[in-house]
């Protein structure tokens, strides 16, 4: 049961960075795809209707990971506080930009929220990434399990980190360029004439970024992290989710390229699914690897609920989520197609 919970809660994650990521990559790129006042609100069209239930799937994974890995809950939420507070502020102002930016109609209010609503989502983009950096990385349990993390301390991955370090800045760029890529071709996708043919440019330009910093990023993480190379050394079979993640990104230079607008954004979607899969293949069966002694990483077996709990929460998991499955099936339809020109 720790196994098929350890996966669960690793797919609400990767719905949340599909669905949620093509909204914060709408607010990196909107600046460089939209001129004028109509075309932002424009590109704020693409994702008005869906943006906040996306991040039904950020409170489905939070409260999972409470019921079926109390311990890690309780670790992470603990020795994360700051940038989880920090987190939280940058979700409000980002919301808080979407919704009032057209309350007001004055030279100052709409870039005042535009710009709120580009810096929050390249804020989160770099925290969420940095978060998975840490994750990777390891952090210096104890014991007990907790730890506690400075926000940066000399910026090198050693046994005292910050929450900031070259490796962790390095993913959050990594998650910055890979969210602004896939937001492009969200808002290709979504919108027609200038708006779409500048999205499609600067799709092609972020796809270069992807490319190096992703290499950068792998070969640090493997350097750094030696339960990687130990997990896909032991189960070889894992290399088909990093070699996915490679064509994936090969197929949205190809599509991008031929105007295939919705072939490249499900590009995008997968190359996301298998980058973060192949993370979690690699640090199975740990949830927060120790940076220090690695017999006080807590793992699917130290830190999930009682086997009892894990069943009966499964028996409603399924449903909440085939409920929740429906809903986006309909929403989406409901919102098919090219989003016209603000009026």
């Amino acid at each position: 049961m720790e196994t098929i919970w350890f996966w669960l809660v690793a797919c609400m994650l990767v719905a949340y960075v599909i669905f949620d990521g093509f909204d914060f990559g709408a607010g990196i790129v909107h600046f460089l795809v939209a001129h004028t006042d109509e075309e932002r609100r424009t590109v704020l069209g693409t994702i008005g209707p869906v943006w906040d239930g996306n991040e039904v799937w950020l409170l489905a994974a939070g409260g999972t990971l409470y019921f079926a890995f109390p311990a890690l809950y309780a670790s992470s939420f603990s020795g994360f506080y700051l940038p989880l507070m920090m987190v939280l502020w940058l979700l409000i102002l980002r919301g808080a930009s979407i919704e009032f930016r057209n309350h007001v109609e004055s030279p100052v209010w709409h870039p005042l929220w535009d710009a709120g609503f580009a810096v929050a989502s390249a804020l989160l983009a770099i925290f969420f990434g940095a978060a998975l950096g840490n994750v990777v990385r390891g952090v210096p349990l104890d014991a007990s399990g907790e730890f506690f993390l400075p926000l940066w301390t000399d910026w090198t991955p050693g046994k005292s980190p910050g929450i900031l370090d070259w490796y962790t800045v390095l993913a959050g760029l990594a998650a910055l360029a890979a969210l602004a890529l896939h937001g492009a071709l969200w808002v290709a996708l979504k919108t027609s004439g200038a708006i779409a043919a500048r999205s499609r440019r600067v799709a092609g330009l972020a796809w270069w970024g992807v490319l190096a910093l992703i290499a950068l990023l792998t070969l640090a993480s493997f350097r750094i992290q030696p339960r990687l190379a130990a997990s896909f050394g032991a189960r070889p079979w894992g290399w088909v989710f990093p070699a996915a993640a490679v064509a994936a990104l090969a197929a949205v230079w190809v599509t991008n390229r031929r105007m295939q607008e919705q072939a490249a954004f499900l590009a995008s979607s997968l190359f996301l699914a298998m980058m973060l899969v192949s993370a979690a293949f690699g640090l199975y069966p740990c949830v927060l690897p120790s940076n220090g002694d690695v017999a006080n990483s807590l793992t699917i077996a130290n830190a999930s609920a009682a086997p009892y709990g894990l069943r009966i929460g499964l028996a409603w998991f399924i449903p909440g989520m085939v409920l929740t499955g429906l809903y986006f099936r309909f929403a989406y339809r409901s919102f098919a197609g090219k989003v016209g020109r603000a009026g």
